[in-house]
């Protein structure tokens, strides 16, 4: 069953329909649907580079920044990501069934809480089509059905890349077709369907730009997470180590400024601003970074241009950093709590009390200390790959891996108690 000649609510009726098989299925049935799509997307990997390739030239042809082309991009490196990432998931513990916890009353009743999954979970994502791969993993994994809309700009590789997991889907009888589905409807009017999919969809995830999540946050009747700019910070505290300092710096902006990790903002202390601050910014503007900076860093690296306060809102996604010195850490917590996304954040220093106070005043679902942001994801949290990263607090945080594609059903077991009041 693909969505291609099918409407959105067609697809999303199908997929409500199959919830509940899928929902059943023992771990070594998902394991072996994992493991034949991996093996699907390697068969495939020339056709899906061949859509990709013709997706990123229209791109760049109708003048998309080179930021979303990077994004669009599929390169061998890639597709060989995107299959050990499947196998990753694959070889992870299966979260549904586990008991969180439980206890016992005095009356001798047993509750536990046992994880199950969602049921339908749909995702919008732009530019980025490995993540028609990595959300149907998770989905797989965790007994949920996934429906994906991707944009325009990626439809050709989506749709390669949805016939690679749907040969692979069919290789496990048990596995119902509908389990994975991809809208083939790029239109905003399918986008606002889906947001209000009301009985059908259990779980909508938004991956894109602002546009893309004020319109969800105006439009759905369904239950969201939103995972939402990434305005990063990096703070380097004057009793940071300094070789770490210039490290952290280095690889938090420039190792993949596309990103929603990448460090958007340099906060530095004043005590640093005249001895260490000009050598980094020397490092990063000789690996091609755009610097803006305010008064204090322009005295002192004269090369920056002048920062406005639409510098400090900005994610750039792009080789250009805002920087500001500040007086203290406590100045540093001010400026992120103003400007932050909630997203991650990371402060350099050796004073472990100013690192903790860090970490309970800063508002965001990551903070990292003495290391980069960039590891703000759930490959490096250890999840095999992330459906999103969430910067509200309900009901799931950060990096969301197999564990937020889950809820809590409370289990009670009895011997006949029965309440008397």
């Amino acid at each position: 069953m693909t969505a291609t000649i099918q409407s959105v609510s067609e697809v999303c009726r199908a997929a409500a329909e199959a919830a509940a098989e899928v929902a059943v299925l023992p771990t070594q049935t998902k394991n072996r649907v994992l493991l034949a799509m991996a093996d699907a997307v390697e068969r495939h990997a020339e056709p899906i580079m061949k859509a990709n390739a013709d997706d990123v030239a229209a791109a760049r042809a109708a003048g998309v920044s080179s930021t979303l082309c990077d994004r669009l991009t599929l390169n061998e490196r890639r597709m060989a990501g995107l299959s050990s990432a499947i196998r990753t998931i694959a070889g992870l513990p299966d979260p549904v069934g586990a008991i969180v916890t439980g206890w016992t009353r005095p009356n001798g009743i047993l509750i536990q809480q046992v994880r199950e999954p969602l049921g339908v979970v749909a995702v919008i994502y732009e530019a980025r089509p490995n993540v028609t791969g990595e959300v149907a993993a998770l989905c797989v994994k965790t007994g949920n059905c996934a429906v994906l809309r991707g944009s325009s700009m990626a439809m050709a590789t989506n749709r390669a890349v949805m016939a690679a997991l749907q040969e692979g889907i069919a290789e496990v009888d048990e596995m119902p077709a509908a389990a994975v589905q991809l809208v083939d409807d790029p239109s905003r009017d399918a986008a606002l369907e889906l947001m209000r999919a009301k009985g059908y969809i259990d779980l909508l995830v938004p991956r894109g730009g602002p546009e893309l999540i004020a319109s969800v946050e105006a439009n759905a009747t369904v239950p969201t997470v939103i995972d939402g700019a990434g305005n990063c910070h990096v703070y380097i505290d004057t009793a940071a180590d300094r070789r770490i300092a210039t490290d952290v710096a280095i690889n938090a902006k420039t190792s993949r400024p596309s990103v929603c990790n990448a460090m958007e903002t340099l906060l530095v202390h004043r005590d640093l601003a005249h001895d260490w601050l000009p050598g980094v910014l020397d490092e990063l503007a000789a690996l091609g970074v755009r610097i803006k900076g305010d008064e204090t860093v322009r005295r002192h690296w004269p090369r920056a241009e002048e920062a406005t306060e639409t510098d400090w809102e900005t994610e750039y996604l792009d080789l250009v950093l805002a920087v500001r010195v500040v007086d203290d850490a406590e100045a540093a917590i001010r400026h992120i709590r103003r400007y932050g996304s909630a997203n991650a954040e990371a402060i350099v220093t050796a004073d472990i009390q100013t690192a903790r106070r860090f970490t309970q005043l800063v508002d965001a679902g990551s903070v990292f200390v003495n290391t980069s942001t960039r590891y703000s994801d759930g490959g490096e949290f250890g999840y095999g790959v992330e459906i999103g990263v969430s910067t509200q607090k309900l009901h799931a945080r950060g990096p969301m891996g197999l564990a937020a594609l889950t809820t809590v059903k409370n289990v009670v077991w009895g011997s006949g108690q029965i309440r008397i009041v």
